[in-house]
């Protein structure tokens, strides 16, 4: 099979497991939600290369956006919020090739690390607060400090839990992750 239809047909699929797991979340009263839906673009991202990772990563987010519920308050948000934010956990393709059994939770690290920056930048641009906000019983008055707390009260424990699911996959499929560009 041709490696270009390989990758497409595996992003497809990648993509579609995400919207699935996208549906199975614990969501907070007032922060975003945890879930595994990183796990499949993290484990495409390291399995296929960067450029693979981070577009497969955008169209996730725009049908996420559209197919999950999604919410944005103008075209920015929609922009930063889905598209970028999940295109950067292709970043974990950083980590394609490498023949260490830690390349998977490590990319997991980068990807949610990526994905956490894009909503930081989110959250003190688009969604920057305006005057004292309340969240988890405490009131912000700084942009910067509220986007930090809002968004990792989700990242945070969304990134352990696709660090600790990666752990588990790279150390029960190790050639899975073998550098798929030479075949």
């Amino acid at each position: 099979m041709n490696q270009n239809t390989r990758r497409i047909a595996e992003g497809g699929l990648m993509i579609a497991a995400a919207i699935v797991l996208s549906y199975f979340k614990i969501q907070f009263l007032q922060a975003g939600s945890i879930n595994f839906c990183m796990v499949p673009l993290i484990v495409f991202s390291v399995r296929w290369g960067l450029g693979w990772g981070i577009a497969t990563g955008a169209v996730f987010g725009a049908l996420k956006y559209f197919l999950a519920g999604g919410f944005a308050i103008n075209l920015a948000s929609f922009f930063l919020d889905y598209f970028v934010a999940y295109a950067a956990v292709g970043l974990a393709g950083f980590m394609c090739g490498r023949t260490r059994k830690a390349s998977l939770p490590i990319g997991a690290l980068i990807g949610c690390a990526g994905r956490f920056l894009i909503h930081f930048i989110s959250g003190i641009t688009i969604y920057k607060i305006i005057e004292p906000t309340e969240l988890f019983g405490r009131t912000y008055a700084n942009a910067t400090l509220f986007s930090v707390v809002y968004n990792g009260s989700y990242m945070l424990p969304s990134t352990i839990a696709c660090f600790i699911v990666c752990l588990i996959l790279s150390r029960a499929l190790p050639g899975f992750f073998a550098d798929q560009r030479k075949d």
